[in-house]
Order: C-alpha cells, then structure tokens, then sequence
C-alpha cells in the first residue's frame, strides 16, 4: 500500500507576511522589530493549583505554575503564562508537542487534569525595539507602563479588536510575544505594519 502520508513542509501562518515584516524591521532604523516566531509548542493545562497534580506537574517540567493572575514563570526553554485560577499554557520550542503533552499527563497520573495541545490555534508574532510599547499601545487599551505591565507579566486582552494572549519578556530588549489565533494573524501582522508607519515611513 502506497504511503499516502502528507510531505509538503509546513507553512506558517505568517510566512507569506516574513518580507514585510523584515521590511518594517529595517526600515524602522531599528525603532521596532517585527517578526513571527512560528511551531512554538504550546500546551494548555487546566488543574486545581492546590492539587497533588500541580506539585507533580510543575516537578515533570522543572518549574513552578505560576500562582498570581497574569504572571508568568520560565525556565529552561519552558514558559508558562497564568491563564485563569485553573488554566495554564504551556510553551516550549517548536517540535516538542507530543512529548510535552505526553510529560504532563503522565505526571498528572489519575488526577484530574485537562491537558490539550492547542499549537496549532495560535501562531507567535514578536513585537520588539525601543518603540515596541507605544506601537501596542495604538490598539491595546491596557497600560503598558513598565511599571504595571514589566518583565514575567501576561495577559489575555485584545489588540487591534483582536484577541490575543500579550507576553513581556524577561529583558526589555527582548519585547513582547503577542500569540493570535492563526486565522486571525495575518490581519493583525497587517494591522501591526499599518500601526507602524510611523517608524518605518
């Protein structure tokens, strides 16, 4: 029986953007920088945090859960974003969903514990630069102030009227990982080229 398996290369939501936003990147003089971080795995988790669950799941991934809303903790090449009182993604690098989401459940045991690979709902656009805040801000109405919104912070909010989960990084110079729905991307990708215009002329 021919194998019927499918072998064309993955194509990221985005890849048909990558030029423009490498474009904005250069001709912003550096003000921002623009480009999407594609295949990034990403697990959704739902436990109770006071759980025998939590404790051995945050072993099996060498981190602990966040506990305060809309934080973040990172480890290793491992982040993971607090969601809600019970809700946690997982991310990791590209090509790690099956053993990640094999890791949790395992550790999980018989507890109960929704564990679901959601990699392929979203796709991860980097915003960053000097300027990176204020172009955010045109269509983000929460305060992106460092002093309220700084490194190991997250949110799910809206940007551009689109839905997305907002993540500062550990260093300012590293910026923001905005993950958007993969139907939703290359409008916000052309919103976010738009919204820049006036850093890249």
């Amino acid at each position: 029986m021919a194998d019927t398996a499918l072998t064309a290369p993955l194509r990221s939501p985005l890849s048909h953007a990558a030029d423009r936003l490498a474009a904005a990147t250069r001709t912003s003089g550096g003000a921002v920088r623009l480009g999407e971080l594609p295949f990034l795995t990403q697990i959704n988790v739902r436990l109770d945090p006071k759980g025998a669950a939590a404790d051995a799941v945050a072993l099996a991934l060498g981190l602990p859960l966040p506990v305060e809303p809309g934080t973040v903790v990172r480890a290793g090449e491992l982040t993971t974003l607090w969601l809600g009182p019970d809700e946690y993604l997982v991310v990791g690098p590209p090509g790690g969903r099956r053993a990640l989401e094999n890791r949790i459940r395992e550790a999980a045991g018989d507890e109960p514990v929704s564990v679901v690979d959601v990699s392929a709902q979203r796709t991860t656009l980097l915003v960053a630069g000097p300027r990176a805040r204020d172009l955010l801000a045109h269509g983000c109405s929460l305060d992106l102030h460092p002093r309220v919104f700084g490194p190991g912070r997250c949110a799910q909010t809206t940007l551009g009227r689109t839905q997305v989960v907002l993540v500062t990084r550990d260093d300012p110079r590293a910026g923001f990982w905005v993950l958007v729905r993969s139907s939703f991307a290359g409008y916000l990708s052309d919103w976010l080229l738009d919204a820049a215009v006036e850093w890249t002329g």
